[in-house]
Order: structure tokens, then sequence, then C-alpha cells
């Protein structure tokens, strides 16, 4: 049977590996020069050279936010080294171990655009690919499918009063790269997740000064003397920003922080798949398509352990796809995705935060093994994944400094100095 993997990042290299382990055909198309992903640095932004858009995110001198001890793959984790907050360096470097020691590099396609993707009669797949190199466009047919391109490429901007009169720089956080840009200058960071934070605290090494807004609690973390927060914007002005509060002040630029959205512009609608709201549907456990079984998402759940959940969703399909298990029909997994997403719903949830788990991902991963009857995730790692997000939550500007140790599959411990 023939296998097509959309991208080789994180998600597409653990599809691959688990995909070659049962003897199948595997064919990894990837729009980029080289794996990795959203690990992948460059000074490109707005669109590369041939004038798609620039699919990383990645910016000059970051260091995860999660401990490497939970970034890794269940059988393959990330090598050895004293800190556990690492550069983003070392994960690209571990990818291409990865991809080295189960011989992926030799199923992928180099430079090749997937521009379209169709089912046939028989719920195989016709996947368009543009060679990037040569512009020419091939068709492959395959029986199965995995979608692994990735959730941090296509930015969700919002719409701002005044946008369209500020007469500084507006850009948002995918196409920043680094902090000497923005010397001497006066910068709002419209938005305080993972992301907002830690580029508000780089750029004030540089900056005249910052401004975060957000609609978050008063944060009380110690920050540096020219990085200062207000609350959300209320307008943009020709010169600045006023604020919900009242205030007023002057920027240079502005810079929206403001996450990302799901986003499968190959997919036609045969596909059978919409995206509303962040909300990617109808999907059996967050993974299969309902309408069209034999195509998978990998890695759409946000705050995991990436690695180990997407292993373990590759291992979920795979139980279905080999016919080792048989899916239920199809109302049932209906009525199964609109119970979780109803659950998410009385529990305060959103629905842009469809996909999100965070402190309930050990609830995710234990249903996905009980379902298919495989192995679950190390409950350690869950342990550490929320104990560290806790820690960034309480003291953003020193978490990095902890280390951390596996002690077992159910323990883990800070290492002292």
């Amino acid at each position: 049977m023939s296998y097509c993997i959309i991208g080789a990042g994180m998600a597409g290299l653990a599809a691959a590996r688990r995909v070659l382990e049962i003897g199948a055909q595997v064919t990894i198309f990837e729009r980029m020069d080289q794996l990795g992903g959203t690990w992948i640095y460059t000074d490109e932004v707005g669109v590369d050279r041939y004038g798609l858009p620039v699919h990383t995110s990645m910016y000059r001198g970051l260091r995860t936010n999660l401990p490497k001890e939970v970034m890794g793959y269940p059988d393959f984790p990330i090598p050895a080294q004293r800190d556990s907050y690492i550069v983003s360096d070392d994960i690209l470097s571990f990818l291409r171990l990865y991809a080295d020691r189960y011989h992926i590099k030799d199923c992928i396609k180099f430079e090749h655009h997937v521009v379209q993707v169709h089912p046939t009669d028989g719920e195989r797949w016709i996947v368009e690919v543009e060679n990037l190199a040569d512009h020419q466009k091939e068709q492959h047919v395959f029986d199965y499918l995995f979608i692994c391109n990735g959730h941090y490429h296509t930015p969700n901007v919002p719409t701002v009063n005044g946008s369209e009169i500020f007469q500084g720089q507006q850009l948002h956080s995918h196409d920043y790269r680094c902090t000497e840009h923005y010397k001497d200058k006066a910068v709002l960071v419209m938005g305080a997740g993972p992301s907002g934070m830690d580029i508000a605290l780089e750029l004030a090494k540089t900056a005249r000064r910052v401004t975060i807004s957000h609609h978050m609690e008063r944060l009380t973390f110690p920050f540096p003397s020219n990085l200062s927060q207000q609350s959300d914007v209320s307008m943009l002005t020709e010169t600045g920003a006023k604020f919900t509060n009242g205030s007023e002040e002057s920027f240079d630029v502005v810079l929206y922080c403001t996450g990302f959205r799901y986003n499968f512009p190959f997919l036609g609608a045969d596909c059978g798949i919409e995206v509303q709201d962040n909300h990617v549907q109808p999907l059996y456990k967050h993974c299969i398509n309902i309408n069209h079984p034999t195509m998978a998402f990998i890695g759409l759940p946000f705050y995991v352990c990436a690695a180990q959940m997407m292993d373990l969703q590759v291992r979920f399909c795979l139980a279905y796809l080999t016919g080792r298990q048989h899916l239920p029909p199809a109302h049932e997994m209906l009525e199964d995705a609109a119970q979780e997403f109803e659950d998410r719903l009385q529990r305060g949830y959103k629905k842009r935060h469809a996909h999100m788990m965070g402190p309930e991902q050990g609830r995710y991963y234990d249903d996905l093994a009980k379902t298919a009857q495989i192995e679950t995730i190390p409950l350690v790692m869950t342990k550490l994944h929320n104990e560290s997000s806790q820690r960034f939550v309480d003291d953003l500007i020193h978490f990095r400094e902890d280390v951390f140790r596996i002690v077992d599959d159910e323990y883990f411990e800070y290492v002292k100095e």
C-alpha cells in the first residue's frame, strides 16, 4: 500500500518512521529544500524565491519554551546536554538524526509543493504537486494520505480599527526574525501568549521601549525598565495606539503576536474538510477525516508533548488503516466528535480552542491508546509538560534556568546545581 505524507517536519517524520516500520511505500512531499518544518530558520519573510509564502516562523536565537525532556519521540529522546531549554538549532539537528536513524530521507521529495488533493471514487488520493526546481507539475495516486503541514505558518491577523492609517510598520510575529531591526524604536506587541512574551523580552534588549498589550490579568513579573504592559488596543492612530483604558501612546512598530490559523489550501472541497474558527472538522479523535477515513491529520492539537503525541496519533491511525482495528460507523464517529466538542464548550472553552489540550492532554493520549488498543504516552511526560508550562506562567524571566531529569515513566525531578 502507498502512503503520501505532506510535510517533512516533526509530524511528517513521525508518520514516515511508523509507515516504513510496517513495510509500506512512503512518499513525502516537502516544499522546502531541507527537513525540519517550522524549526528551520531563514532570513526570508513574505514570499520565498518561488513566490510562495515563507513557511517558517522561526526567529533568531529562539530557545524552546518546553524542556527537551518532553520534546523527543517516545523511543528516540533528544541527545543529552545539561540544559533542559535548548536552542532551535539543536531541535533541527535532532530531527535530522531521527531521519537518519530511520532512513527517512530517501522518501522525501524536496522542493515539491502540493498544489491540490482530491479523492478518487475508490477512496484513494490524487495528489498534484509542482516540482519547484523545474516548474513541472506531476500527478500521483496514493492509497493513504497523512496531512503533516503544521500550524505555525498562516498568521492570524486581527482586524484593528485604524490599522489602515497607522504610518509606522505593522507585521505579524511570523515575519519577526531578530531584534536588530527594532533598535531604538518604540514597539507595541499585541498579544501575551508564549511568543508575544518571549519576543517582547527580546525586543526590550534593543528597542527604546516596548509595550505589550493584552486582556489577561495584569502580569507581575519583574519586567525590564523599558517594558510595560497595557490593556487591549481600541484603535490605532496615525502615530500610535489608543487603549481600552483610555490611555494613548506613540509607536514606530506594531507587532501582532496573535497566533496562527490552520490552513490547508491544497485540499479540494471534495476532501470533506472544513475549518471554522480554527476548528478542523469533521475529525475522529482530532486526526481521522470522518468523510474520507483514508486521510488523517497529524499534529493538530496544541499545548502538547508534540513529538510524543504525533507518534501516538500515527500509531492510532495505522491501527485502522492497516485493518488491525475497525473504525466505528461514520455516524458514531460524528457523534463522538460532537460530544467531545460539546464537553469542551461546557468547560468554558471557545470554538477556536477546539484542538487545545494543555492540562487535558493526558486524557486525550489515554483515549487514543484505549480506543485503538495501543501503548499510551508515559504519565511523566504529561506531568512534566504541565509543570513546566506553569513555571512559564509563574516565572517568565527565569523559567529556562530550570533543569529536569526523567526518573521513570511516572516521575521527574529538578536537577540542582
